[in-house]
């Protein structure tokens, strides 16, 4: 059995934990709203806004426990980097469905699905990972996934704009359905910056 001859806060990787169980709620939340009616997608906007308000609580305990934790599980820096990173994933995805509903876009191209289904299955491997930092194993499956992922997403989303600026012809609904796609691919971005991020912290602790 390993000797700790200092006391060390293991609870990061149930915070941890708990922040990338808000990012599978808010990626199914996000397909929900998809093929969800008007109506039904204020509701789900306001779910969206809910998961969107403890992912922030989630990050700021993280935040506020760093501050007060004199000894942490690996550094700091990249305790923070993780936490803010993974907020940005929650953020993103949150702006999409913010912006669906403020827009109030009748239809959404049909690729627009082969983006979300991306995040969430980026969301799952993302909450599956965090759990197996505390013994910094079984990682690299995770994050060279992730990045597959993100190269997917990045061709699904030029394919997408190709079609939208092909067949769209309202300038205001191009413009509205521009803003939502480039959050989703920003939310992909951000899912493979916590991969990469994991990576390093990988690399380091091993």
């Amino acid at each position: 059995m390993r000797l700790r001859l200092t006391p060390r806060e293991d609870s990061y990787y149930d915070l941890f934990s708990d922040l990338a169980q808000h990012l599978v709620t808010g990626a199914n939340l996000l397909s929900e709203m998809l093929g969800a009616e008007r109506a039904a997608r204020k509701v789900i906007g306001k779910q969206f806004a809910e998961a969107e308000h403890l992912a922030d609580e989630a990050a700021h305990t993280i935040m506020s426990r760093l501050n007060q934790t004199f000894i942490t599980p690996f550094d700091r820096d990249d305790i923070y980097a993780l936490t803010s990173r993974l907020d940005d994933c929650m953020d993103f995805m949150e702006e999409a469905a913010d912006r669906i509903v403020l827009y109030k876009v009748e239809t959404l191209p049909p690729r627009v699905a082969d983006v979300v289904q991306i995040l969430q299955r980026s969301a799952e491997l993302t909450a599956a990972a965090m759990p197996r930092l505390r013994a910094m194993a079984d990682l690299q499956d995770y994050w060279v996934e992730i990045n597959q992922l993100e190269n997917q997403a990045d061709k699904a989303y030029r394919k997408l704009i190709a079609q939208m600026f092909d067949e769209i012809e309202d300038p205001i609904l191009l413009m509205k359905l521009k803003e939502i796609v480039e959050k989703l691919e920003e939310a992909a971005d951000a899912f493979e910056r916590v991969a990469n991020t994991v990576e390093s912290i990988a690399v380091k602790e091993s």
